[in-house]
């Protein structure tokens, strides 16, 4: 990505001390990252060792669009790293909506030979232009990664490289896609997803917003599954079901539910609003809300009569251990 350089701003060439007594930016250079798609942005950024973090102006937004967030933090990213402006530009600052550049970016990610880019992006912008809860909930995982996960530098970081959220989103065209009938398209895309970020959604499958789905590797949600809003899934977990029979086969997970890495979660059963599965757990039974199941097989943290409630929401504390040490006596 070229930058556009103020040269009128630039200090002149002197062979004494440059004055200290003027502005600071007299002392050094502009670098616009300016682009015609984005004529509503202002975005200056002075090369200079003492400025400060560079600031987004968008004329009549009051600031709390996540696209223009992305935006500009792609931009700082371009300035740290120049060598990335290319990738920026392509993927971020060359479009004009986090529709367009989510529809671009995943069809680079899933292309094949049987399926090109330029196929994919065109089936992926009109679903999402087709279905407006799609992009809602978009930026409901993206609030979710950027909230839950202290790896998550950024929106645009989250955007570009988190494959649990990349993966997700791909299933919700997907299950559009399943949902119309078309569902020869969605299993293929679901097959490329599973390939390209080691994540086994079926299409069927229904996911609410706000999900994280922290690392991804390894998740695997079979047809019937429902999963609520708020739900904070990590790596290897598994809600399949119990052997070959049909129907309605696989688990519901309620509002707000916490699954620690490496858990099963086998058959048609509930897991209620707030309940967190420890991780490695295999859970085979109904777990109620605001307790904690443990174990292989699991079992609720206080016993079935008198579980240990949880005052708070585990999807969004993270919290995968609390109480459960009182419980065990298990020690290395």
């Amino acid at each position: 990505m070229a930058a556009c350089i103020d040269t009128s701003r630039a200090a002149p060439k002197q062979t004494r001390e440059p004055d200290r007594s003027n502005s600071d930016h007299h002392g050094c250079n502009y670098v616009d990252y300016c682009r015609p798609s984005f004529c509503d942005l202002v975005y200056c950024v002075p090369v200079c060792q003492n400025h400060q973090k560079p600031k987004l102006v968008a004329e009549g937004d009051g600031g709390g669009d996540i696209w223009l967030t992305m935006v500009g933090e792609a931009k700082i990213d371009v300035e740290q790293e120049p060598i990335l402006s290319s990738y920026y530009y392509n993927s971020i600052l060359s479009h004009k909506s986090l529709e367009s550049a989510l529809a671009s970016h995943l069809s680079s990610k899933l292309s094949s030979s049987i399926l090109p880019s330029t196929t994919l992006v065109d089936l992926f912008a009109g679903v999402l232009a087709e279905d407006g809860e799609i992009i809602e909930a978009v930026k409901k995982d993206l609030e979710a990664a950027r909230d839950r996960d202290p790896a998550c530098l950024s929106y645009v970081h989250c955007f570009l490289n988190f494959k649990g959220f990349l993966a997700c989103q791909a299933h919700r065209i997907a299950h559009k896609l399943w949902s119309q009938g078309r569902k020869t398209l969605a299993l293929l895309i679901q097959n490329r997803v599973s390939k390209v970020f080691d994540v086994d959604i079926h299409p069927g499958v229904k996911i609410g917003r706000g999900i994280l789905l922290d690392h991804g590797t390894g998740v695997v949600i079979g047809e019937t599954a429902v999963i609520g809003d708020d739900v904070s899934i990590l790596h290897n977990v598994t809600l399949g079901g119990t052997g070959k029979e049909s129907g309605d086969r696989h688990p519901k997970i309620g509002d707000g539910v916490l699954i620690g890495a490496g858990a099963f979660v086998l058959g048609n059963l509930k897991i209620g609003d707030g309940a967190r599965i420890g991780a490695g757990s295999v859970v085979l039974k109904a777990v109620p809300p605001r307790t904690t199941a443990l174990g292989n097989p699991a079992r609720l943290i206080g016993g079935k009569e008198n579980p240990i409630k949880l005052d708070k929401l585990p999807s969004f504390t993270m919290d995968h251990t609390s109480h459960i040490h009182e419980w065990s006596d298990y020690a290395i």
